[in-house]
């Protein structure tokens, strides 16, 4: 099976501009394509991750991929997908998450002689002179078509911005900057990015002459149709420090049974064949399939060492016996904890097992917060100083553990 037949099979294509001509690239490693990044956060994302392993994907199949970094872009930032403006960043963040970022993809991605390179779209974008910019591409682009673009049709209702309106016109550049000075002859990237990716394939045409595909991968939805990756806390990061190899195991494990083989497919690298078979596997199998799925991915992102804790503590934890050393913790010191003790409600905020204290009040009037294995029944609970220097566990929900203790 040649790599596009294996990316069908996994689920993997949404839209492509020119299949036959897709297939026979990528498939005879023909392909310099470019996925681009845009610096929103200090870490990449689950979000990022499917891009992440299809770059993976490609590259071991022969193509060269250019990462894109989107200093750029990032002083504008990407309406698709929102019904409200980015926040935006100052310089020194778009650069500092631009550096983080490239740390964590060399992880993926291998940036050896020949193999990938990484570029910054600052490098172009932000030397550009207005006039000179509307002279270039400015005739290029039809307002009405830009207009009934999905990437702004959820804009509409609340105002769409001129600052985002631009965003199309600086990623169509951005590809015809990476086709005349990389040789880039194809972009890949998520479903909701369609519009802005055709926008580049046309430009290219109009001031070229030439051909430049595109083709987008299904993006990461869940039986219920929403976006994967996120949690009541947040985002799933790939920065351990932000979320920790532990929790991301955890997400992993816990997904929904339907989607279970979806992730598979979609995410790991396992053989088309060994997926097929476990397919098949009997319902009652299906806890199995969850770590497999939870292991190889955290394997993947956080090495296999971190991937072997991750599950010895997850055994631990459920069934009560094993090691949990490595359970996710919070440190606190003397300084943190008043002489009388600490509240739970306090606790759970400084442990982030609750956005706020009116959250942490919630989760306790609902039942859903332990320590120590005792169901918490009141939000008075006071932990005393000797409590929390011996550690207290805490289990938020069935899925979320973490310990709490003074050092």
């Amino acid at each position: 099976m040649q790599i596009y037949e294996e990316l069908q099979a996994r689920g993997l294509i949404a839209q492509v501009t020119d299949e036959p001509q897709i297939r026979e690239l990528i498939n005879h490693g023909g392909a310099k394509f470019y996925i681009g990044f845009d610096p929103t956060a200090d870490s990449l994302h689950v979000g990022h991750f499917m891009a992440l392993c299809l770059m993976k994907r490609l590259q071991m199949a022969g193509n060269k991929p250019v990462v894109l970094v989107g200093g750029g872009t990032g002083y504008i930032g990407d309406p698709s997908g929102r019904t409200d403006l980015r926040s935006m960043m100052t310089p020194e963040t778009i650069q500092h998450n631009c550096d983080c970022f490239k740390k964590q993809m060399e992880r993926f991605i291998d940036f050896g002689e020949g193999k990938a390179i990484m570029v910054n779209n600052a490098d172009w974008l932000l030397d550009l002179k207005y006039i000179e910019l509307l002279r270039d591409v400015g005739a290029c682009f039809s307002v009405n078509t830009m207009l009934r673009a999905e990437c702004y049709k959820q804009r509409m209702e609340r105002g769409l911005s001129f600052l985002e309106f631009n965003y199309m016109i600086m990623q169509a550049y951005d590809f015809l900057h990476l086709h005349n000075n990389y040789g880039c002859n194809m972009q890949f990237g998520g479903d909701d990015q369609w519009s802005n990716m055709l926008a580049g394939t046309e430009l290219i045409r109009k001031k070229t002459g030439k051909d430049a595909f595109a083709m987008t991968i299904t993006l990461l939805l869940n039986s219920e149709g929403k976006k994967m990756g996120k949690t009541a806390s947040g985002a799933v990061w790939l920065d351990p420090n932000k979320t920790s190899p532990f929790e991301f195991y955890q997400y992993w494990r816990n997904v929904d049974d339907a989607d279970v083989m979806k992730c598979l497919r979609m995410l790991t690298f396992l053989p088309i064949e060994e997926l097929d078979e476990m397919e098949k596997w009997d319902d009652s199998r299906i806890n199995e399939k969850k770590e497999i799925l939870a292991y190889d991915l955290t394997k993947l992102v956080h090495g296999e060492e971190e991937a072997k804790k991750a599950k010895e503590v997850s055994h631990a934890l459920f069934s009560g016996v094993g090691d949990d050393s490595n359970m996710p913790t919070t440190r606190l010191s003397l300084q943190d904890v008043p002489a009388g003790g600490m509240n739970i409600v306090d606790l759970l905020v400084t442990c982030g097992l609750a956005k706020s204290k009116g959250d942490a009040r919630r989760l306790i009037q609902q039942g859903g917060i332990t320590v120590n294995d005792n169901k918490v029944e009141t939000i008075d609970l006071v932990l005393d100083p000797d409590t929390l220097s011996a550690g207290v566990k805490i289990r938020k929900g069935k899925k979320v553990f973490h310990r709490a203790v003074i050092e």
